[in-house]
């Protein structure tokens, strides 16, 4: 439940921390190390989360309308209900990410690696998947 909205957070080491419910709107995660933290519910409208290791984190139901995750690290990630629409997921890794129901209506795709990701019931309306790696994805 904390409040920090417009952080900067760039490179923080933030293995395993418990962000549930967090406030980190338009804060700046850019390189952070996310890997296992709990973020589950956390609101990062417009977050830059350029090249931050979300390696095993818990995203449920966050709100990462309009985030940016270009090349994040987002490999077996819990993304179930997640708000991904406009986020931009360039090259991001999603290789076995559990995105079901997930909305991803004008989400960017492009060149990301979705191999074994869980698809199920999430909205691809206006997604851009041009060269992303659907290997084995489950729901399509």
């Amino acid at each position: 439940g904390a409040d920090l909205r417009g952080a900067d957070l760039r490179g923080a080491d933030l293995l395993d921390a418990d962000l549930r419910e967090a406030n980190l709107r338009e804060a700046n995660l850019d390189s952070a190390d996310l890997r296992e933290a709990n973020l589950q519910g956390a609101d990062l409208l417009g977050a830059n989360l350029l090249g931050a290791n979300l390696l095993g984190a818990t995203l449920r139901c966050a709100n990462l309308r309009g985030a940016t995750l270009r090349v994040a690290d987002l490999d077996e990630a819990d993304l179930q209900e997640a708000d991904l629409q406009e986020a931009s997921l360039i090259g991001a890794d999603l290789q076995g990410a559990d995105l079901r129901g997930a909305d991803l209506r004008c989400a960017n795709l492009r060149g990301a690696i979705l191999r074994r990701a869980d698809l199920t019931g999430a909205d691809l309306r206006g997604a851009n998947l041009r060269g992303a790696d659907l290997d084995r994805v489950k729901g399509l």
